[in-house]
């Protein structure tokens, strides 16, 4: 950015640089596929907003198909009428008083017009279904909308609590040092000696409560020691610099001068780290509803589609295991690419 300065003898331009998030704000507009990373990134955030308000999958529940009706778009996979398990079409009957002359006659009839068997069964229920049913006839692609709210919502809260966590422990620890440091490294043994499952069970018997919120607290309480690591060797190597000593010599306090100067140049380990955890925490939570800590049992997230899809495969039945996969390979990679362009974009190491 250039300034002009003039007076009546003299003009003198100035030349004022661009602050840190300045720089990297244009250097991640040039980056294309970070852009579009980041636009699969916001629309799936939207569609978690719109399951949340009830204006999409809202009745994910319903049953709208016979069990494990084949998608519509597939050609070849039929299902007999002796596998089809469809109810029939109920017609309530009532007879006049002329009709009634037998009663035993009278009831025999009213049971013969009562029932009026349906045509072909895989049409009795909706077949226009591009992702399927499961074996209780639910629409796959809605399960797997709604279930991006659970997972999406419990990757992202659980990573970003880990995540600033750490952080936050291993900027305290790497600038202050002495006694907070001990401290600080003492904790992170503690929580890294201990097996991750194993600690996972014991918070979770300790919360004794289950759902969201509790799987939130769970992951985030025992994914921070990874980023507190790296982040107490960065403060570490950053402090001694020479713009912290000169922010020093201008009387910057030291909450500035850790969140202010330093932050800005180690936070593409931090966008690393939280794109690691998000994936991590996804994942972790099929093992928690697996074990009886996760999503309730009338709750649905793409952890217990899995679940669920292994039995499926055993009598060939493909197609939820294909949705949750392919929809939770869309959400991690996009956000994978779009952290490592957020990562070039804020490291001032990277040449562009």
């Amino acid at each position: 950015m250039q300034t002009t300065i003039s007076s009546a003898s003299t003009q003198v331009e100035v030349f004022a640089s661009e602050g840190a998030w300045a720089l990297a704000w244009r250097r991640f507009k040039s980056d294309r596929v970070g852009l579009w990373s980041g636009l699969t990134v916001i629309l799936s955030l939207l569609l978690v907003l719109c399951t949340l308000l009830g204006t999409l999958a809202s009745d994910w529940e319903k049953e709208v198909a016979i069990s494990h009706a084949p998608p519509s778009w597939v050609q070849g996979v039929s299902q007999t009428a002796s596998d089809a398990k469809v109810l029939p079409e109920v017609v309530f009957y009532e007879p006049t008083p002329t009709d009634v002359v037998d009663p035993i006659s009278a009831q025999w009839e009213m049971a013969q017009k009562s029932v009026k068997p349906s045509g072909d069964p895989v049409n009795a229920l909706a077949t226009h279904l591009p992702m399927g049913s499961d074996k209780w006839g639910r629409d796959v692609l809605s399960k797997t909308i709604k279930g991006a709210e659970t997972s999406i919502l419990v990757g992202l809260a659980a990573a970003l609590m880990a995540t600033a966590l750490g952080a936050a422990l291993g900027a305290v620890s790497g600038w202050y040092g002495g006694i907070v440091d001990d401290l600080s490294n003492w904790l992170y043994n503690v929580f890294h000696s201990i097996p991750g499952i194993l600690l996972i069970l014991a918070i979770a018997a300790v919360l004794n409560t289950k759902g969201t919120m509790a799987v939130v607290i769970i992951l985030g309480t025992t994914g921070w020691t990874g980023t507190y690591r790296l982040m107490r060797g960065e403060y570490l190597k950053h402090r001694h610099r020479d713009y912290v000593r000169a922010a020093d010599a201008i009387g910057a306090s030291n909450s500035r001068r850790m969140f202010v100067h330093i932050l800005p140049n180690v936070s593409h380990v931090i966008l690393v780290q939280f794109s690691l955890l998000t994936v991590s925490c996804i994942k972790a939570e099929v093992i928690l509803s697996f074990l009886g800590f996760g999503v309730p049992v009338d709750g649905v997230s793409w952890g217990t589609m899995l679940t669920e899809a292994q039995n499926d495969l055993l009598v060939g039945k493909w197609w939820q295991l294909l949705s949750a996969t392919l929809a939770m390979s869309i959400f991690v990679t996009a956000l994978s690419l779009l952290t490592d362009s957020l990562r070039d974009a804020l490291d001032p190491k990277v040449i562009h």
